[in-house]
């Protein structure tokens, strides 16, 4: 029988590592033996992260980009939006990887297994791999339940995209203004636009991007892109230096149900990116340092992990774009056109008050809103 670990982690995406770093820092942890397992080395740069926060952060050495300044587009309307006190900032996933890794590989503590868990026994208290079997006192664990599309009662649709990273010959960009939403082309009768991160004056990210209960072909994101450099942006000429696309569900799915006192769900498996955004890197901060404080306080590691007031907001918002999937386009110019940054960003990182939540549901107020809030109670 092999090594019998404290604490495996399942997945070495984000919330593994970020989880994995919290408990090599932290002196309590000191001597407790920590496997990490996934099937990818984390050797490629497979997405973006972006985020925002006020002042300098924790992860700002291997920030690649950082904007002060967005803007917004309706089909009807532009809004200029200045950030300040908020700065958002863009991290690449190898960047990431690499960073964290490197700490960790100097941990006495930490071991790195590449494997596929396939099941979690709690009985036996083992995870068990295409390769080998790990026993543990307790799993973390980032895999996604496959029946959260078979729940009725809860909400799903998609976050789908795909980026392109071009470069041009001539200049194009405002490196110093990134675009949140961009509804000047959009595909029918969803909500869909564009994403534009420029890093240079001639060299951007650009993602086409869907909130829709379903998913569509290949083409179709590139038919868009091509559309939209062309027709939108007026560029003749580019080289394509790179492309990255995924699926992210945006669910008010109770994945924190799945927690035990054995196993407790993380990451995108855990309900850790918000169902309303898509965003996912800074609230895994926030739900690591939960669960080492949970831990260290004598609790299950996945006590109060979800705010169930914001989850109650998330279900609302979600119901109405499968619903509605139309008339995001509306919904979202009312969110940047009648809010300032600072209730935005803050409603967003769910540190608002019940009376700023008031203001926010009420900018955002219509029928289809009343018709959710009683379908969803």
């Amino acid at each position: 029988m092999g090594p019998v670990y404290y604490y495996v982690i399942i997945g070495g995406g984000l919330a593994g590592l970020q989880l994995a770093q919290r408990f090599s820092r932290d002196v309590f942890f000191k001597g407790k033996k920590i496997a990490i397992i996934d099937p990818s080395d984390k050797d490629e740069n497979d997405k973006t992260w972006c985020f925002w926060e006020k002042g300098a952060g924790h992860w700002d050495n291997i920030v690649s980009k950082s904007w002060k300044k967005a803007r917004f587009f309706s089909s009807e309307v532009v809004l200029d939006l200045k950030l300040s006190p908020y700065t958002y900032k863009r991290i690449q996933s190898l960047d990431f990887y690499s960073e964290v890794k490197k700490e960790l590989e100097n941990s006495p503590d930490i071991i790195f297994i590449k494997d596929s868990i396939t099941e979690v026994d709690t009985v036996k208290m083992q995870a068990v791999g295409e390769n080998g079997i790990y026993p543990a006192t307790h799993f973390f664990d980032s895999r996604i339940p496959s029946d959260y599309l078979e729940e009725k009662k809860a909400t799903k649709i998609f976050q789908h995209f795909k980026g392109w990273e071009i470069e041009t010959e001539n200049e194009h960009f405002n490196p110093e203004v990134f675009t949140m939403m961009d509804y000047r082309l959009k595909f029918r009768d969803s909500t869909s636009f564009m994403y534009v991160l420029p890093e240079t004056s001639t060299k951007a990210l650009l993602e086409f991007t869907f909130f829709t209960p379903f998913l569509t072909e290949e083409k179709i994101y590139e038919e868009m892109l091509e559309n939209y450099i062309s027709e939108i942006l007026k560029i003749d000429s580019f080289s394509i230096t790179s492309t990255e696309s995924g699926v992210i569900p945006m669910t008010d799915f109770p994945f924190e149900k799945k927690n035990s006192k054995k196993i407790t769900k993380i990451g995108t498996g855990g309900g850790w990116v918000k169902p309303s955004t898509g965003y996912s890197f800074k609230n895994t901060g926030k739900k690591t340092a939960k669960i080492i404080s949970n831990i260290k306080s004598g609790y299950s590691p996945g006590k109060n992990l979800v705010s169930n007031r914001f989850r109650r907001y998330d279900a609302i918002f979600l119901d109405v774009l499968a619903q509605h999937n139309e008339k995001g386009e509306a919904i979202f110019t009312k969110f940047y056109e009648s809010n300032s940054i600072e209730m935005i960003f803050g409603y967003l990182d769910e540190e608002t008050s019940f009376s700023e939540d008031i203001k926010i549901m009420f900018s955002l107020f219509g029928f289809e809103f009343i018709e959710s809030f009683f379908r969803k109670l």
